[in-house]
């Protein structure tokens, strides 16, 4: 009866499938890993195109003409976070222990850690780059927008906050700004002026006039 009630109120007339609370959970879990290893592929994909001087964007179009790949779930990002897909990837990694075929999965929770470490290198880079230094003390950056995805005020697990503290621990100033976090700057001008390099996760019509300073990996937002 249950199960009914939940087919008649899906909008999309999706079908019960009835199965064990174990396999439920499995279900839910993988289906998480999947999406989070989609994620991580795609952003390995894009630092091996940064790293080799090739077009991100051209090569995710070539691969997207195979229907198998498609078009979707494949703008590359400073790693994957929020609540759902950073914990069952990590409690889907845990439970492979003592399984022999647990390579990928474990991977993908290595996967986006690295990201985020090539992320952190790349923008300390460009900011000493711009501040004409070489000392990361000399130097600011800034961070634009803290939450998971684009208009979302969700902050739990965002890649961008656990980039702010990977900049934090190697002791640079960073400044934050997000209408919604109670730690940014308030000033957007301020801001712009006081930072040599600025994080944009995902890129939009206030900040993209500031393209020379932004280091942004978002597909869409690039020529």
């Amino acid at each position: 009866m249950f199960a009914s009630l939940l087919e008649s109120a899906s909008i999309n007339n999706t079908e019960a499938i009835y199965m064990s609370s174990s396999e439920a959970e499995a279900t839910k879990l993988f289906s998480n890993a999947y999406l989070a290893m989609r994620v991580a592929y795609f952003n390995e994909l894009d630092t091996y195109a940064f790293e080799k001087d090739l077009s991100t964007e051209n090569i995710i179009k070539g691969m997207s003409k195979d229907p198998r790949i498609g078009n979707y779930y494949n703008n590359p990002s400073f790693g994957f976070g929020g609540y759902c897909l950073p914990k069952d990837s990590a409690q889907l990694s845990s439970s492979f222990k003592g399984i022999s075929n647990n390579n990928l999965i474990t991977a993908i929770v290595e996967s986006n850690k690295t990201r985020k470490e090539f992320i952190v290198d790349t923008v300390i880079n460009l900011a000493l780059k711009n501040a004409n230094t070489n000392k990361v003390e000399d130097v600011c950056i800034g961070i634009y927008k803290m939450s998971m995805k684009t208009n979302s005020d969700n902050y739990r697990s965002s890649s961008s906050l656990d980039i702010y503290n990977q900049l934090n621990a190697k002791n640079i100033n960073v400044i934050i700004y997000d209408e919604n976090y109670p730690e940014s700057e308030k000033n957007f001008d301020s801001f712009i002026n006081k930072c040599n390099a600025i994080l944009a996760n995902r890129l939009d019509d206030k900040i993209s006039p500031y393209i020379d300073k932004v280091l942004t990996r978002d597909l869409y937002s690039r020529d």
